[in-house]
């Protein structure tokens, strides 16, 4: 029996009994290393990254190629840290499953937020709604951010149509930035009401994802004024 295997059990038994709540950060980071490292002193490892990247989920965030670059991490640990962002992203979007009535800016929010969880790049997606403003469909439209080059309306349209969607929301994130939309933001979505439009589809909302904060463009005013200009209020 190893010298460590000792500390590896009493860590083990106090997350069941407890949870995390009362680990420091490098303890978690511990906690799943041991999980990719069967045998030896992980703490140095843990407390390794801890340093490299400032911040428990700095580390959560990391790239593969930068996870490497720390002494200790080789590509099973790797593999397990990066696992963990996405297994919290899978999770919060099972919890914002479809079926869900959408008929305020609080529950657009809700639901949409979890679609960019631990995502470092810009992405965007379309929720169809059905009369009732129930969530009919989800499909992410685009990695990257919501231009003419990266944004397609006509493939947004076609799968609103083929939803039989009778109102829509379009949500992406700025990852690196405020929940408020830019210029270009607001030429996309005035571009996107326009095609909607003849069809009979409405922008219920685009809502705007920045970390834990998000921003309406139906709350903000943006949407009104871009309908009052297409002249469809």
């Amino acid at each position: 029996m190893g010298i460590h295997d000792g500390h590896r059990e009493r860590l083990r038994a106090q997350f069941l009994e407890h949870g995390l709540d009362p680990f420091a950060d490098h303890q978690v980071l511990e906690l799943l290393l041991f999980y990719a490292m069967r045998q030896g002193n992980v703490n140095p490892t843990a407390h390794a990254l801890m340093d490299h990247f400032g911040s428990l989920s700095a580390v959560f965030e990391a790239s593969p190629q930068d996870l490497l670059e720390v002494k200790g991490i080789g590509e099973v640990s790797m593999g397990l840290i990066r696992l963990i962002t996405a297994l919290g992203r899978r999770y919060q979007m099972d919890k914002a499953s479809l079926d869900r009535i959408l008929d305020s800016t609080e529950r657009c929010g809700q639901y949409v937020q979890p679609l960019f969880h631990g995502l470092t790049d810009e992405a965007v997606y379309l929720v169809c709604l059905d009369g009732s403003l129930r969530a009919v469909h989800l499909e992410k439209l685009a990695d990257g951010s919501v231009n003419a080059a990266n944004f397609s309306i006509r493939r947004a349209v076609e799968i609103a149509l083929k939803r039989r969607a009778v109102h829509v929301v379009l949500a992406h994130n700025h990852p690196s930035g405020l929940a408020l939309p830019n210029v270009t933001d607001i030429a996309t979505t005035e571009q996107f009401i326009h095609a909607l439009a003849p069809l009979g589809i409405r922008l219920a909302d685009h809502i705007i994802v920045a970390g834990d904060d998000f921003v309406s463009l139906r709350d903000s005013g943006h949407l009104h004024n871009i309908e009052n200009r297409l002249r469809l209020t």
